[in-house]
């Protein structure tokens, strides 16, 4: 039901867009966002977008060089990402809410109740 796509290889200061649609829900998304995960590490917030109240939030080491997205009548949400450095590597997840709206914990994944499989993202140096 939630489908990344757009990942790959890229060398140090190189673009990617990745892509996520959500279907076949029950209920309007209120929120998508974009984690990841790099081998060893937890599962990080990167960005995310509220349709309503509309908001954008990103986690500050990919401020000024990635941008989130979206439509929300087709529930898809895009993460363009410039400037990629070798730390950027990692799987990215979209994940989609159909009940959160808050300001404050979109950064936990269990406000999120769908996600889907990732999307490999390396970045070489």
């Amino acid at each position: 039901q939630v489908a990344e796509s757009g990942g790959g290889l890229v060398q140090a200061g190189g673009s990617l867009r990745v892509s996520c649609v959500a279907s076949g829900l029950t209920f309007s998304t209120t929120y998508m966002s974009w984690f990841r995960q790099a081998p060893g590490k937890e599962r990080e917030f990167v960005a995310g977008i509220r349709w309503n109240p509309r908001s954008i939030n990103y986690v500050d080491s990919v401020k000024g060089r990635f941008t989130i997205s979206g439509d929300n009548a087709k529930n898809t949400v895009y993460l363009q990402m410039n400037s990629l450095k070798p730390e950027d590597t990692a799987v990215y997840y979209c994940l989609v809410s159909t009940h959160y709206r808050g300001d404050t914990e979109y950064t936990n994944p269990l406000k999120y109740n769908h996600w889907g499989q990732g999307t490999q993202v390396t970045v070489s140096s």
